[in-house]
């Protein structure tokens, strides 16, 4: 059974950290291509950052680029996204998701197979 589990959310100010984890269980982690999305209050689902299967392909949305560095482990099948400089507009839950087809430049338009149930994250001003 496909299980994904999201912690490390929190309340931070403005400026500060925070370092989100995605547990990943069933199936060979290795072989799915990992993503983080986040849905702010009132607002859709969007896209925030991909990695590919063996870590060497990265991508970031506009607004998040420079902040933010999504990272994965395949020993201990954990994917990661380390958010420096928070702002107020990062507020959200964050899922992460997975999927076995999709390309990591796919992961920007379409939904990927199997998601977290998400973490919380708000940023005060």
């Amino acid at each position: 059974q496909v299980q994904l589990v999201e912690s490390g959310g929190g309340l931070v100010q403005a400026g500060g950290s925070l370092r989100l984890s995605c547990a990943a269980s069933g199936g060979t982690f290795s072989t799915y291509t990992m993503g983080w999305f986040r849905q702010a209050p009132g607002k859709e689902r969007e896209f925030v950052a991909v990695i590919s299967r063996a870590g060497g392909i990265t991508d970031y949305a506009d607004s998040v680029k420079g902040r933010f560095t999504i990272a994965r482990d395949n020993v201990s099948n954990k994917a990661y996204l380390q958010m420096n400089s928070l702002k107020p507009e990062d507020t959200g839950i964050y899922y992460c998701a997975r999927d076995a087809t999709l390309r990591t430049y796919e992961f920007r338009t379409k939904r990927p197979d199997y998601w977290g149930q998400g973490t919380q994250v708000t940023v005060s001003s």
